[in-house]
């Protein structure tokens, strides 16, 4: 095992530091999404990297436990606000994270995340555009659709239903980008857009319905493993301190590298093969059971790096099991923590 995986890693290689004399390099960044899984590792990061930090989020699916250690930082500032409403901030560079990820989740209120991703997206660009700010897009594999492709590559434009139940989110995410580089192309902004591929790690939510959380969370309680379809379809998984490791380089680059770029982990796994792998790893009674497919489940998802790699120098370090092991016992403890009344 290359790292120690039940710590916070060091991600030095993938981190770029900035000068710590602050009356000289002040840098002021707001994270709209904040308190959420993703967002809260990227305000870590931030701080670390000497940045003051405003964290927003209206906490519809972030947790005020995911930044609570930050929250007496003096460079760390939290606001609860919802991006569909206007908002104003002294800031040099903005990351859009604001918006629900996991299916359930932004199934339970369509419309709503349709309105964060494009107006929420069209609040954070004026925003940019009256400070003069960068402004980096969290975009997502899902503008991919159920792809006919594979590896995806950026130039791909995809196979997605608009009429579907994910389509509130992939459609959502799509229309972002097309508001970002329409202000890069009428007012010549800043912008930088990324598309995550399936990431995971501590501070997801045991309830979020995402593939690796329901595993584990089941593994953990010896329940029955939930396969929707036959577990052949595949999904390419990045630990959380690679993806963030990869917003970081990105904010770095200089305004004419503006993406789309994928990032993620292009090691492609089955379904079923993540299921075993989990049970094996929390050493599980569980039994595995297929349920009918889900809508416009999407049958393959590996993520070309190659502009990544060229653009950024950025690849992902962590193998998958690596990052389960820290996974698991970071959902070993909330569960623990959950039954003992906590």
């Amino acid at each position: 095992m290359a790292r120690t995986v039940n710590q916070k890693r060091d991600t030095t290689e993938n981190i770029l530091h900035f000068p710590s004399n602050k009356s000289k390099f002040l840098k002021k960044i707001l994270v709209a999404g904040g308190s959420g899984f993703l967002g809260s590792h990227l305000c870590e990061a931030l701080l670390a990297a000497d940045y003051d930090v405003i964290c927003i989020d209206d906490l519809s699916t972030g947790r005020i436990e995911n930044i609570k250690h930050l929250l007496d930082l003096p460079n760390f500032t939290f606001r609860r606000h919802d991006v569909r409403t206007p908002l104003n901030a002294k800031v040099d560079a903005i990351f859009n994270f604001a918006s629900p990820a996991s299916p359930p989740a932004y199934q339970a209120d369509p419309i709503g995340t349709l309105f964060t991703n494009i107006v929420g997206a069209r609040n954070l660009l004026e925003l940019a555009r009256r400070r003069d700010a960068v402004i980096v897009q969290a975009s997502t594999s899902e503008v991919y659709g159920d792809p006919l492709v594979s590896p995806q590559r950026e130039d791909y434009f995809g196979n997605v239903s608009t009429i579907g139940p994910r389509a509130c989110y992939d459609e959502g995410k799509r229309c972002a980008e097309t508001q970002f580089f329409d202000y890069r192309r009428l007012y010549d902004l800043k912008i930088k857009v990324a598309r995550i591929f399936n990431t995971y790690g501590p501070r997801m939510r045991p309830d979020d319905g995402r593939v690796i959380s329901n595993f584990i969370v089941q593994a953990l309680r010896n329940e029955p493993i939930t396969i929707y379809g036959s577990g052949l379809q595949t999904r390419s998984f990045c630990y959380v301190d690679d993806l963030i490791g990869g917003f970081m380089r990105f904010l770095g680059t200089s305004p004419d590298v503006t993406g789309p770029i994928n990032l993620g982990n292009p090691t492609e796994l089955t379904v079923i093969d993540l299921a075993e792998r989990i049970i094996r790893l929390t050493n599980s009674k569980s039994s595995i059971i297929h349920l009918l497919p889900a809508v416009d489940d999407p049958q393959q998802r590996r993520p070309d790096i190659s502009r990544a790699a060229a653009q950024l120098g950025w690849c992902p370090h962590v193998d998958v099991e690596d990052g389960l092991l820290s996974t698991i016992a970071y959902f070993d403890r909330a569960l623990r923590h959950a039954a003992a009344g906590n």
